[in-house]
Order: C-alpha cells, then sequence, then structure tokens
C-alpha cells in the first residue's frame, strides 16, 4: 500500500466506525424510549448517557486530532480532579454508598490512567513520557486515597498492560483478549446471580461482593424473566425488587449495569449496552493511532467495563462522558496522517491486523 494510499484509507475507516456508533447509540436511546412506553418509567437517565457517551467521543476526536499529548493529558489530569471532589459533590458523581463499591472513585482514576498512558505514548520525548507515566502512577494512588483498592490494582494494570503494549504486534490479539476478559466477567456475574458456580467458590465472591449485592443480583435476573423483552423500564428496578425497597444504601438500583439493563430493558437493551462496548473496541482495531495508543485505552475501557459488571461505574455521568473521551482520543486521526507516532512505534509493533 502506498503513502496516499494509507494516508486515503484513514477516513474511510474513521467514516465507517462513526456510522457504527451513531447506529449503535442511536439504538441504545431509541429502545429506552420503547420499553419505557406506556409505564411510569424514566428513561432520562439512559439519554442523558447516551448523550455524554456521543459528546466525549466527538470532542476526543476532536482534540485528539489536533493536540493529542495535551488532550490526553488534561483529560487525565481532569478526570483525576473529578474523581477527588467526588466525596464533595460534584453533580453526577456522587460515592456509591454499597459497602464495597465500585463506582466513580474506581472508574474515573482507571480512566485518567488510559488517558495519562495513552499521552505517554504519543509524546515525542523520553522525558515527557516518564512523567506522564508517573501521573498514571498517581492515579493509582488516588483510587487507593479514595478508599478503592479495586481502582488502584485497575489503574496499575492500565499502566501494566501500556508498557507490554510495546511488545505487542498484532493490535487484533490484544482486543480480543481484552473482550474475553470482559465476557469472563459478564458471565461470571450473572453465574453469581443464578447461584449457578461450585458452593464454595460462590461462596468466596460473596463475600467480595457482599451478600446484599448478590441479592439485589438475583432479584434483576428474576425480574428478567418475567420481563425478557421490554423489562420492566427504565428506571424501576428500584420499585420491584424487595431488596431494594428494604435497603437505603442501593439507590434503587442493581449495582450492575448488565443486569440493570436486563431486568429494566430487556435481553435487548443488555445487547444493546454490549453492543456500545462492542463498537468502542472495534473503532480501536480500526483506528489510525498506533497499537500501543489503542492497547492502553482498551485496557482502560476493558477495566471500566468489568468495573460496570460488578458495581455501579456507569451511573455516574463524568464516568460514561469519561469513557468516550478516551475512546476519541485513541481513534482521533493523528496530525500529520499520524506518520510521526507511527514512526516512532515501528519497532515495537511493525504490522497491524
Amino acid at each position: 500500500m502506498s503513502a496516499r494510499e494509507g494516508r486515503s484509507a484513514a477516513p474511510e475507516r474513521a467514516g465507517g466506525v462513526d456510522l457504527v456508533g451513531v447506529l449503535v447509540l442511536g439504538a441504545c436511546a431509541g429502545w429506552s424510549l420503547v420499553s419505557a412506553a406506556g409505564r411510569e418509567a424514566r428513561p432520562e437517565g439512559v439519554l442523558l448517557a447516551v448523550l455524554a457517551v456521543a459528546a466525549g467521543y466527538a470532542l476526543g476526536r476532536i482534540s485528539g486530532s489536533l493536540v493529542p499529548v495535551a488532550a490526553a493529558t488534561t483529560a487525565a489530569i481532569a478526570g483525576l480532579v473529578l474523581a477527588l471532589a467526588s466525596r464533595d459533590g460534584v453533580p453526577g458523581a456522587t460515592v456509591d454508598p454499597l459497602p464495597g463499591h465500585i463506582g466513580v472513585s474506581a472508574a474515573l482514576p482507571v480512566l485518567a490512567a488510559g488517558g495519562a498512558c495513552c499521552a505517554a505514548w504519543a509524546a515525542r520525548t523520553a522525558a515527557v513520557r516518564l512523567a506522564l507515566r508517573l501521573l498514571g502512577v498517581g492515579c493509582a494512588g488516588v483510587a487507593l486515597a479514595l478508599g478503592s483498592v479495586a481502582g488502584c490494582a485497575a489503574a496499575l494494570g492500565v499502566l501494566l498492560c501500556s508498557l507490554a503494549a510495546a511488545r505487542m504486534r498484532r493490535r487484533a490479539v490484544g482486543l480480543a483478549g481484552l473482550a474475553a476478559v470482559t465476557a469472563l466477567v459478564a458471565v461470571g456475574s450473572v453465574a453469581v446471580a443464578e447461584d449457578a458456580l461450585p458452593s464454595g467458590l460462590t461462596v468466596s465472591l460473596q463475600g467480595q461482593l457482599t451478600p446484599e449485592r448478590v441479592l439485589l443480583w438475583r432479584d434483576a435476573v428474576e425480574l428478567t424473566e418475567q420481563h425478557p423483552v421490554r423489562g420492566t423500564g427504565p428506571d424501576r428496578f428500584g420499585g420491584l425488587s424487595p431488596v431494594a425497597q428494604q435497603s437505603a444504601l442501593t439507590a434503587g438500583k442493581p449495582h450492575s449495569a448488565l443486569l440493570q439493563q436486563a431486568s429494566e430493558q430487556g435481553v435487548v437493551g443488555a445487547g444493546l449496552l454490549s453492543a456500545a462496548y462492542g463498537w468502542m473496541l472495534y473503532g480501536l482495531w480500526r483506528s489510525p493511532r498506533s497499537t500501543t495508543v489503542v492497547l492502553t485505552a482498551g485496557a482502560a475501557l476493558t477495566a471500566l467495563a468489568a468495573f460496570a459488571c460488578v458495581g455501579n461505574a456507569l451511573s455516574f455521568t463524568p464516568v460514561t462522558m469519561g469513557a468516550g473521551l478516551l475512546a476519541g482520543l485513541a481513534t482521533a486521526r493523528p496530525p500529520g496522517d499520524g506518520r510521526p507516532e507511527a514512526e516512532r512505534a515501528a519497532e515495537a509493533h511493525p504490522t497491524r491486523a
């Protein structure tokens, strides 16, 4: 392929990814209205989340094509600031009071670590790259200071995955592995909810997840079985779940985005949520950015997806917008068709899938 052909192919790939994104996000918004029709349901939360993802993605694509390092660094610092301020009442980012929560204090530092590591790979000098990776370590420290051990471990995991990405020759293999991790967590959460695991493993997981969370998941499964197609309607879980009604700490949610979608919008809603994650991975696969940037962003988004399967991370607007922003940054066409970045990364990943 000639240089001219390579440059002309990038906009075509981006256009295809954007079209898929419009279709998926539009379907998510439309189905929330369908599942709410004729019921005392409130689809506003879903519509806001879709708008936040779309806005973040557009902002990431624009800023990432102009100033990729500065944009990713600013996004990382903003995420840390929001995480630190979340306990003081940042709109849409209040800390989840459920014991063992995996909410904003875990999700934002992980996304910030992903942004910092993406900026590091796009930086031109070794000193800047080192400083940005130290910022990634700081993200883990912030998560730990906020009391989220899971967030700290995930942020460090993103940093390690980013460093390991330098030796990955085919991005498709890495992205497939990340998708498998998310699928394993999703299937595991459903298996716990349906009590389908061996008793010893179930008891061990209940100790980590808390019994109350597991009971919420079981209520979600029961509601899904009763309303498999349209679900019960957006934002109705709290009024229909016996466990949620008896607890003041659940905020009317099952603390699993997948099970919440399934119970409130049926299997179609759960499928559309999975499709949104798949669209982001597809966009990363087709991205003109280097494999190191792609896999770093993929690791952060996968950690967020895992948190969403077992926690309340996607209930916060800054998190959903941050996910869209990181995906946009990692799929933006770099200045100058990305040739300087590609040359810096050529030794680490000479071929792409």
